[in-house]
């Protein structure tokens, strides 16, 4: 009957549109893929991103694995200082000798001799911007009562206290020893526990020159400045370990903590720190299932740089 046709329609009009809602469905269930290119080996890689105001981990991967700390180690001979200077033991006047032991650390150092001092305050600055070793063993024999080693236990003691449960300590300035070892979250933990704990003394994490002796020493952050927000902490390397650093990002009401072990070298470090930012601000990204590409490997699918995709024939 001519009245059935446009009942006809609807049905076929509402099935159709049943479909489309069905399609929708399965296609917004499976969340997006993103490629992070990755600047270091897996072995070595471990990388942490942690929103400081709430605790809440918004990256990670290898955080947990034990990796060498190289020079973040000073974050924790940094926060003992400030720790002692919080109690009165010492102030910024207080003058640290330089030992034979202290002396002798190769570089980077400001090149003590035996007899020497230096004012807490510059010292402060020595290990932050120009990541001096000297000064860094120098300090830790001042607190230790003589012995770097007695320090180093008490560096140990004081990141467990802290929740830094895969940390050990050998030496107060970072150089290469097997026992020396950490994680990413650990630092990351560190990192958030020197800002909370001592808000008067972070502000040294973000100065990229010092003077001193007459002379300006320039640092090795080449993050402060770079990105906007961007207000410290400090970098790390040695052989072993790779191009480490634990970065600050205080911004437009978000504050991040950025931990990256083991990458190549300083400059491809930086650019990973850079895209974790950028990834942990935008929310569409970071809910992404995201797929890691290290260093010296080729997304799978993906053509070498200036070759079209499979299929596609060559301009």
């Amino acid at each position: 009957m001519p009245y059935l046709r446009p009942l006809q329609l609807l049905q076929k009009l509402i099935a159709s549109l049943a479909l489309l809602l069905l399609v929708a469905g399965c296609t917004t269930a499976a969340p997006p893929e993103s490629v992070l290119a990755v600047p270091a080996q897996p072995q070595k890689y471990a990388a942490i991103v942690v929103d400081a105001s709430t605790g809440k981990q918004l990256f990670e991967v290898n955080s947990t694995a034990q990796r060498y700390p190289a020079s973040l180690t000073k974050m924790m001979t940094l926060y003992m200082l400030f720790e002692a200077m919080e109690s009165g033991r010492v102030t910024k006047e207080t003058q640290i000798p330089v030992s034979d032991h202290a002396a002798s650390q190769p570089p980077t150092k400001l090149r003590f001799r035996r007899g020497e001092t230096i004012d807490v305050d510059s010292a402060i600055r020595a290990m932050v911007v120009k990541s001096a070793n000297d000064v860094a063993v120098a300090v830790g024999e001042y607190l230790g009562g003589g012995s770097e080693d007695q320090f180093a236990a008490m560096m140990t003691a004081k990141a467990h206290q802290l929740g830094m449960t895969s940390t050990s300590f050998r030496n107060a300035c970072g150089l290469p020893d097997d026992g020396q070892v950490t994680s990413a979250r650990d630092m990351a933990v560190l990192g958030i526990a020197l800002e909370h704990r001592f808000p008067q003394h972070f502000h040294y994490f973000s100065e990229s020159d010092f003077m001193f002796r007459g002379r300006l020493v320039r640092g090795h952050n080449d993050m402060l400045g770079r990105v906007r927000g961007v207000d410290g902490i400090k970098t790390g390397y040695i052989r072993a370990s790779g191009y480490n650093i634990v970065t600050s990002y205080n911004a437009d009401g978000r504050h991040l903590i950025v931990v990256v072990m083991g990458a190549d070298s300083a400059r491809q470090r930086n650019d990973h720190v850079e895209a974790l930012i950028q990834r942990s601000l935008a929310p569409t990204v970071a809910d992404a299932q995201t797929r890691l590409m290290y260093a010296g490997q080729q997304p799978v699918g993906s053509p070498l740089p200036g070759l079209p995709p499979p299929g596609v024939p060559a301009q």
